[in-house]
């Protein structure tokens, strides 16, 4: 919905419309609650005609009114509790309103009146949060003989400490606090008109000098004088005043405003030397924090970290998590299959200290298995499919070739990025972009795509902003993605904001200047290697903290900053990030041993974390505790159900042609990450690849339940499996029993038994057989890693 609000101008206009239609079931059903109740107390039918057609208009109008909300809510900026309250509210009284209707019209008299006065309790509720929306969240209560007085500014805004008194100057570090939540509000807010990329009116507020000039209508700011400045009359105007700013979007709030005042009225101060940007960017260089202490039995570096962080936030470390549990875990992690039942009884028998550690070596040497699994998260974050857009016009290379012998030979990652951005002709296609046929976006380019996704799989960085104008949510120009563009091009880019032509040409430089420069007159495969060199330098402490990082979002579900393609974020521990990365540069860039570092880790085999709701992710006030419980991914999942029961692609054709027959003989049966995307593996998750994928929900779906429910693909192989079963185990308690441990890795308990007896009968039927190993397939135990 939002996307057609943004675009369309009749749902941006109906939307608006909002606020007045609104009023008419407000009205409408209070004065029919109001006649009801005058009707009840004189045992009097003369109005019910009236109330009858209020309750009914007054229901429609509800209706409508609800859906003109839902369209306001997408097509402008709100946000936060009140709205949420007020959106819900609404629903509700909408539905509230149409069973009273329901129970008029079906002569329910008490039930009828009963609902009339919810809905009237309801409409008052989400009036009330509508109000505080558009006049704040004092409306009621600032009028009432107890109300407060709005505080000041200063004291009410949580990034300053600071107070101040009357002609108490403000310190140099105030100013700088101050004036970076100025430029914070005015970037966000104004940069859009009035910025270095458009300058509405000739006006910028992007810097000192230019906000002092003002522009084309006079002076905007005078300071020291508030109730002088154009600027604060402009931005306290009501919406539709021709004077009014900001034009589009929300308006500035109280508390903005209020903030924008007081730093006039401190005369507008500006801090000297060079401005701080109002984003945080995260250092580039690498950092070696030293080894903090820690109590006995606390020997893995991670932990030691992890110790501190426990510590600082009054975290108790909690037993690690039994040996079934760690099994099933880290063998999902690190070949992305299911361990056997024999494999699990030996593990589980083992009475050697260091046996954790042994499997995870054991797991490791798996080269196949390894790189069969490893291969979907570099498919996604590399944008390496076997199929789809750009192939069939021979506008698209695959790279899976190069991509499977680099995983299964462990290349040391500063060459594997070496390969990739300057590349041989296996490994060329991450580079080349999509080709797309017809006219594209100019920020769609085969150059700008390379430089979109070397910047953001490489470094963490959001280029996309930047290709087609200034970003708004970081300090990168428009230039500078051209100017890395400019690398992989053959001929010098001319620069398109918002894809039209500025007669401009960028020069051609490295995203990060510092890691070094690039020839722009050096022939196209030079530069690709200047490139590369300059990126694995040990100094580019940004490339390794970000493939750590995503290492760590891999197994444990949650990045140590997140999302992980934004690596100017904060990281819940900055010392953990550093050692790790510094520490990867130092033992060979080795993606396998960064791995033995943290499934090694009592860290790693902590009690898994569920999170109430997805959103809490990528929470700013995220506080880790542990891995955090993650749904199998559709190649994990398909695999599993291969292991478990029955091979999900039984004919090992459908493995791609491209992969030589030494890797299917590799294989137990056809790993899903082997072979094209189809609606199966679509419906569990597995992204197109016609854009970089850095990260998958694990989140369960409608589409998912629809799949697994009546998908064609997965129920077929369920009855392979089911026929199997059946000619294999003539009891069903020995069925039931193996079932269990090799789909969940244990016995099934004695209530578990008894249900699947029930399930697949005395004489088990390829259809009992078939429900139980569906049934088995929903269980979370099987469905998500613990």
């Amino acid at each position: 919905m939002s996307v057609l609000t943004e675009s369309f101008w009749l749902w941006q206009f109906l939307g608006r419309l909002h606020p007045l239609i609104v009023h008419f079931p407000v009205s409408l059903l209070c004065i029919a609650l109001l006649l009801e109740a005058i009707g009840w107390l004189r045992k009097s039918s003369e109005w019910q005609a009236g109330v009858r057609a209020m309750v009914w208009i007054g229901t429609i109008s509800s209706v409508v009114a609800a859906s003109l909300g839902l369209l306001l809510v997408n097509q402008d900026d709100y946000g936060g509790n009140t709205v949420t309250i007020h959106q819900w509210a609404g629903l509700a009284t909408t539905v509230l309103a149409m069973l009273t209707a329901l129970a008029l019209r079906s002569g329910w008299t008490s039930v009828y009146r009963s609902l009339l006065f919810v809905t009237v309790v309801g409409v008052s509720l989400a009036g009330h949060y509508g109000a505080m929306l558009t006049h704040g969240d004092d409306y009621l209560t600032s009028v009432l003989p107890s109300g407060t007085e709005l505080v000041s500014p200063v004291a009410s805004n949580e990034k300053f400490t600071f107070a101040t008194m009357a002609g108490q100057s403000l310190s140099d570090k105030q100013v700088s606090e101050l004036n970076l939540e100025v430029r914070s509000i005015l970037a966000h807010n104004c940069y859009s008109c009035h910025g270095a990329s458009k300058t509405k009116g000739k006006l910028r507020l992007d810097k000192k000098e230019f906000i002092l000039k003002g522009g084309e209508e006079g002076v905007v700011l005078v300071a020291g004088h508030p109730e002088k400045s154009e600027m604060i009359r402009r931005i306290k105007l009501p919406a539709g005043h021709d004077d009014a700013m900001p034009t589009k979007g929300k308006r500035l709030t109280d508390h903005d405003i209020a903030l924008l005042e007081f730093w006039i009225k401190q005369g507008a101060p500006w801090p000297s030397g060079a401005e701080k940007s109002i984003y945080r960017v995260a250092a580039l260089e690498p950092r070696l924090p030293a080894l903090p202490n820690a109590p006995a039995g606390i020997t893995n570096p991670v932990d030691r970290f992890v110790n501190v962080y426990f510590r600082q936030h009054n975290i108790a470390w909690k037993n690690g998590v039994d040996d079934r549990t760690y099994m099933r875990r880290v063998y999902l992690d690190v070949t992305g299959l299911l361990p056997s039942p024999e494999q699990l009884n030996a593990f589980m028998t083992d009475a050697r200290p260091d046996k954790r550690e042994a499997l995870v070596n054991e797991l490791l040497s798996r080269n196949a298995d390894y790189a069969q699994h490893w291969l979907t998260f570099w498919n996604d974050a590399l944008r390496n499919d076997y199929t789809g857009t750009g192939y069939i016009t021979g506008g698209r290379f695959d790279i899976t070739n190069w991509l499977y012998a680099s995983l299964k030979s462990n290349k040391p990652y500063n060459q594997f990025v070496r390969e990739l951005v300057s590349p041989t002709n296996e490994s060329a296609g991450f580079i080349r972009g999509i080709k797309w046929r017809g006219t594209i976006n100019s920020s769609q380019r085969t150059e700008m795509q390379a430089a979109q996704n070397v910047s953001q799989v490489l470094l963490g960085l959001n280029l996309k902003c930047a290709s087609c104008h200034d970003s708004f949510i970081s300090d990168w120009k428009l230039a500078d993605a051209y100017a890395f563009a400019n690398i992989f091009a053959d001929t010098t880019l001319e620069i398109n904001r918002c894809d039209k032509p500025t007669g401009k040409r960028a020069d051609t430089r490295i995203i990060f200047e510092k890691l070094g420069t690039i020839d722009g007159k050096a022939a196209t495969d030079e530069r690709l290697r200047e490139l590369a060199n300059f990126l694995v330098q040990p100094k580019d402490g940004r490339l390794y903290r970000t493939v750590v990082n995503r290492i760590w979002a891999q197994v444990m579900g949650r990045g140590l900053i997140e999302p992980v393609d934004m690596m100017d974020n904060d990281p819940w521990s900055q010392d953990l990030l550093d050692w790790l990365a510094s520490d990867f540069v130092t033992s060979g860039h080795d993606i396998k041993k960064l791995l033995f570092t943290i499934l090694t880790s009592k860290t790693y085999q902590l009690p898994s974390v569920g999170l109430k709701e997805a959103d809490l992710i990528m929470s700013p006030d995220f506080v880790f505790q542990g891995m955090v419980r993650r749904r199998l991914t559709a190649e994990q999942f398909t695999d599993a159900v291969s292991l478990a029961f029955s091979p999900v692609y039984a004919d090992s054709s459908i493995v791609e042609k491209q992969f030589p027959k030494q890797v299917k003989k590799e294989m137990p049966f056809p790993r899903a990450s082997l072979v094209k995307n189809d609606p199966f593996l679509t419906a569990l998750g597995r992204p197109n690849r016609e854009t970089v994928s850095t990260s998958r929900s694990s989140q369960a779906n409608l589409l998912q339940a629809l799949e697994l429910t009546n998908g064609i693909q997965f129920n077929e192989a369920l009855k392979r499996g089911a026929q199997h079963w059946k000619a294999t185990y003539p009891t069903s308690d020995g069925l039931v029993t193996n079932v269990y441990w090799k789909a969940l890795g244990r016995a099934p308990k004695p209530n578990e038994l008894a249900i699947a007896r029930k399930i697949v009968g005395k004489t088990p039927t390829t259809e009992g057989i078939q429900d139980l190993v569906w049934a088995i397939s929903l269980h979370p135990e099987f469905q998500l890693i613990y």
